[in-house]
């Protein structure tokens, strides 16, 4: 792969689109023009215009944004709209090419614009979008200007755990405002695949390739190849002409026989498949992507929660997401790499992402290693009209960009009633859940969708409860039946609302624990508090051990992988130390089960 960029200094140097990529790219991270303009005046004296030569008063480093010390600014304050602009020279090679621009993450609202013209509008904190620029780009040095205009105060703007109050406290952290993952270019011809979504059919043994190309005629030449390979070796290849921009193909595993079960994906097996694509003239190749799939099945049988037609017990850490230099953020793809590591380490086979749209790089990892992940969306706080449109845009948007990861295995659109606070007694925000729950299906039929994570359930594929209860006796009571269970209100709160009730779906405890230990320079605050280590792996026990000695628990979330600013509930701390040997904590998270 070629990263062809004009610094070597480039922070995040790793390809952004792991499960598309193209051999040629312009990575566009690193030192940028910055400028807060607190008075919004930007756009009306057209800071974007080619006319407009005033040096911007800051600089500052993409992809991190000015809140975070990496970003070489480090400033919490409130700035709700800021301004970046630098220039760069096109690679020669890419002459006469399509010129598209990409942007991995920019929040909340962004306008891009290229040599002085609109390039592209996009709103959502947490998603990725595009632009063609090829139109607007001129002899020479070409610039890049974007607006970037935050919400902070907003509580119902879809922002996951970013405070609306200037200082952190309690379970909210620091706020995001702008560009904070990876901006970069790729060269394209007009006949292109925009996309591709791959869905595996253990069952059957094939992969459903559902493709999506750009510039395609109707009675073209235009064909597509497509080449399947495991270990290195070639399993299928197919050939088939494109008659219209979206086709669907199923192409058989011929495998089977040499590789059996054991070429599935799962955390303890992660096995991948490699998949090439080349949009095809004749001889002539127009447009070539590689990307990967995992054979792997997400089902409920009779009650049961299965991986692979097999009863499975998932064993999730929370995770948000957060680092103390970075923010949203992770310093490099190690880091992001080792949170994988480190979880697996301690013995848990998933994480549920907390109250954020992860980087590609993330999932990424969790494929590769072999980590299950709960897809979960960045919420409001309360609930509007206008929440709803911009909320559901942006659970559309992540669905699609990262549907082909085999290691999400859950979707879970709505997390504590946060959004719908008044879900138990108002229709209309129940009438949300229950849009979100079937949007979600709509989209996507092959994993399970959780109404409401936590409690106030309407209709849902898994009964998922949230209960940071210390004392070990009452958590053996509480999960010893299914009546004990749906009859108990952690947090006060009942399991279903709207005249719903339990179906015999799987039941998890999917936030529990919550152990305070080990403060840093954070003033600290938590769950329950431990007072040394004999006694945070003591406690440690008495939440854990009930989750295995119930028969209707199927799973669980441990609450939390690491400390985030002064939350210090982590079983590590916020610059990833751990807070007891960590093959003790894995002896406690693996229990009698020994994968």
């Amino acid at each position: 792969m070629t990263n062809i960029h004009n610094n070597k200094s480039v922070p995040r140097e790793e390809y952004p689109r792991p499960q598309f990529v193209r051999a040629d790219w312009l990575n566009l991270n690193g030192e940028w023009e910055f400028s807060f303009d607190d008075d919004r005046i930007g756009e009306q004296e057209k800071w974007y215009g080619n006319d407009f030569q005033a040096p911007y008063p800051h600089s500052i480093i993409v992809p991190f944004v000015f809140q975070s010390k990496l970003s070489g600014i480090g400033n919490p304050e409130f700035h709700d709209v800021v301004w970046y602009r630098r220039s760069f020279d096109l690679p020669e090679a890419w002459s006469g090419k399509r010129i598209v621009l990409h942007f991995g993450a920019v929040d909340y609202l962004a306008k891009v614009w290229v040599n002085g013209q609109l390039a592209a509008v996009h709103e959502g904190g947490h998603t990725p979008f595009q632009a063609d620029i090829t139109s607007l780009l001129v002899a020479g040095v070409q610039t890049i200007t974007v607006r970037a205009e935050d919400f902070s105060r907003d509580i119902t703007l879809p922002r996951g755990k970013q405070y609306w109050l200037e200082d952190s406290a309690s379970i909210f952290y620091t706020r995001t405002t702008g560009i904070w993952q990876t901006v970069w270019l790729e060269p394209v011809d007009q006949v292109h695949l925009k996309r591709v979504a791959l869905t595996p059919d253990i069952d059957r043994n094939e992969i459903q390739v559902h493709t999506f190309a750009n510039g395609v005629q109707n009675e073209s030449e235009l064909e597509l190849e497509v080449t399947v390979s495991f270990q290195g070796e070639r399993i299928a290849c197919d050939r088939y002409k494109l008659l219209r921009p979206e086709e669907k193909r199923s192409i058989h595993l011929h495998d089977f026989a040499e590789h059996g079960l054991g070429r599935q994906w799962s955390p303890e097996h992660p096995n991948l498949y490699d998949i090439s694509f080349k949009l095809v003239v004749g001889d002539r190749v127009l447009d070539e992507v590689n990307s990967y799939f995992g054979m792997r099945k997400v089902s409920i049988e009779n009650g049961k929660l299965c991986l692979n037609n097999r009863p499975y017990y998932q064993r999730l850490v929370l995770d948000q997401g957060y680092f103390e230099e970075g923010i949203l953020t992770a310093p490099s793809d190690d880091d992001l790499k080792r949170d994988v590591e480190l979880a697996k380490e301690m013995g848990f086979n998933g994480v549920r992402k907390h109250q954020k749209m992860e980087d590609p790089r993330f999932l990424y990892w969790c494929d590769q290693i072999g980590m299950l992940v709960w897809g979960e969306a960045a919420n409001a706080y309360a609930y509007s009209e206008n929440y709803v449109r911009q909320f559901t845009s942006e659970w559309q948007e992540i669905i699609q960009r990262d549907y082909n990861h085999p290691c999400i295995v859950t979707w879970v659109p709505l997390n504590e009633s946060w959004g719908i606070p008044n879900v138990q007694i108002d229709a209309k925000q129940q009438q949300h859940g229950l849009a979100m729950y079937h949007l979600t299906k709509s989209l996507d039929q092959t994993r399970p969708v959780v109404y409401n994570d936590g409690w106030e359930h309407m209709t849902t594929d898994l009964v998922t409860i949230h209960d940071y209860e210390s004392r070990r006796e009452i958590l053996e009571a509480r999960y010893e039946t299914v009546e004990s269970t749906l009859e108990a209100m952690p947090a006060n709160r009942r399991i279903f609302v709207g005249g719903a009730a339990y179906t015999g779906q799987p039941i998890l405890v999917t936030e529990f624990g919550g152990i305070a230990f080990k403060a840093s320079e954070w003033e600290g605050w938590g769950y329950s508090g431990a007072d040394s280590e004999e006694d945070y792996i003591e406690r440690l026990k008495d939440v854990v051990e009930p989750m295995y000695s119930s028969s209707v628990v199927q799973g669980f979330c441990y609450t939390q992988l690491t400390d985030v600013e002064q939350e210090i509930n982590g079983l590590l701390t916020y610059n990833r130390q751990p807070k007891a040997p960590l093959e003790q904590i894995r002896q406690i998270i693996m229990g009698a089960r020994r994968d």
